[in-house]
């Protein structure tokens, strides 16, 4: 029963997070928790429940959702994120056969950190535009601009008060208690409709949707894999930081790789985000010393449950586009910071002119919106510009640059 209770008390902590990428790109939250329970099963079967980590929704996949379904339409872009994941299986593989450095020797620091960056800052006029209350593209105005103003600020300033100033658990719920109290005043303010929550029925089965296979869009959310996957890497490291155990070697990084990609295959079938591993989640085992696996399978089943109230889902879905737009505008920034402490912590020196010209191209690429196409088929935004990284990494010389820039101090010395 005290595992059942652990269990419940980790969904709780991931639920924020997990049920915003579905409410921000326009898929079922339900059907975001279903995936994410069968996620988190799978990857325990294939890793033979030794690591105490719970998957859901991946923030990297919010912008390519967002384009694919407005696009092609949610079922091809199920597709290309079920492709994504075949990726992550691939990886796994990969890594079995030649080892983790073959995965650093293509994903160096300065092709991630620079990608990474793009995934946030490219979301960044979405975030902006519905804090002000219009729809992600800003052609509609939803709710009054200078009352989605007070709104949007309330559950961006919680989330930064909960998450820097909060002590314990309380510390692992920036996001629910942003949404909580953006919530509160939107309704003090009149701007929630629950007509959708009286006509649901208390419960029923999601409404999944089934993956079609799209050319352009498996080959648009192919590269989108780049960044979850080094993220998965990081995630892996920080639990065995957590726990004592290096789960790196048993059950092994190519177990876990292959799980998650398992498990956002799975997710894609049923038309849920790609799943991967919650870092909220690692601090909530670190907090209460949960190690126990087992605590995993049961927020896992906690999270199947909770996807068949049907109540739960239209009540998300009231959530004003203020509320959510508060909160991206730090979650965005975050992503983006992400990326730009990839660079920093890995001491990639951008007085070099490769590393310069890669990080520089890609970012210009990325935000700008360059886009490539022949006929019917295109790419643009994260997809396009992990490719030309990848490929500017591969193509430079590795030395090009080293010796062009001289260090200040260094010509001062020389002067005097």
């Amino acid at each position: 029963m005290f595992n059942v209770l652990q269990g419940a008390q980790m969904l709780f902590v991931a639920f924020g997070a997990l049920v915003l990428v579905p409410l921000l790109t326009g898929l079922d939250p339900n059907v975001a928790l279903f995936g994410a329970g069968i996620g988190t099963l799978l990857f325990q079967f294939i890793t033979r429940r030794s690591v105490p980590i719970f998957l859901a929704s991946s923030f990297a996949f919010i912008a390519p959702i967002m384009y694919g379904t407005q696009t092609w339409g949610i079922p091809a872009t199920m597709g290309g994120l079920m492709a994504a994941g075949i990726i992550y299986v691939l990886m796994g593989a990969v890594i079995k056969v030649r080892g983790v450095e073959f995965i650093h020797k293509i994903l160096p620091p300065v092709v991630v950190g620079p990608v990474i960056m793009v995934i946030g800052l490219g979301l960044a006029p979405v975030a902006v535009n519905m804090a002000l209350g219009k729809t992600g593209d800003g052609a509609v105005q939803l709710i009054d601009a200078d009352l989605a103003l007070w709104i949007s600020c309330a559950s961006l300033l919680t989330t930064i008060a909960v998450s820097v100033f909060a002590k314990g658990f309380f510390k692992l719920l920036p996001i629910v208690s942003g949404i909580a109290v953006g919530y509160g005043l939107s309704l003090a303010f009149g701007v929630v409709d629950f007509s959708a929550v009286e006509q649901a029925p208390w419960f029923a089965l999601p409404s999944f949707t089934a993956p079609e296979f799209n050319i352009n869009a498996i080959l648009f959310m192919i590269p989108v894999a780049i960044a979850p996957a080094v993220e998965h890497v990081g995630d892996m490291l920080a639990i065995s930081n957590v726990t004592g155990k290096n789960y790196l070697k048993k059950p092994g990084l190519h177990r876990t790789i292959t799980g998650d990609g398992v498990a956002t295959i799975a997710a894609s079938m049923v038309g849920a985000p790609p799943n991967t591993t919650y870092s909220e989640v690692t601090g909530a085992v670190m907090l209460t010393k949960a190690f126990n696996p087992v605590i995993m399978t049961w927020a896992a089943v906690s999270a199947i449950v909770l996807a068949l109230v049907a109540k739960l889902g239209a009540t998300l879905q009231t959530i004003p586009v203020p509320v959510m737009g508060g909160i991206m505008i730090l979650l965005f920034g975050s992503i983006a910071t992400v990326g730009l402490n990839t660079l920093i912590k890995n001491n990639v020196d951008l007085h070099q002119s490769r590393n310069l010209t890669i990080v520089g191209v890609t970012l210009v690429f990325g935000i700008g919106g360059m886009a490539f196409g022949i006929g019917e088929f295109s790419l643009q935004g994260v997809s396009l510009c992990g490719i030309v990284a990848i490929a500017l990494n591969l193509i430079l010389p590795k030395d090009l640059g080293e010796n062009k820039v001289v260090d200040q101090a260094q010509m001062e010395e020389e002067i005097k």
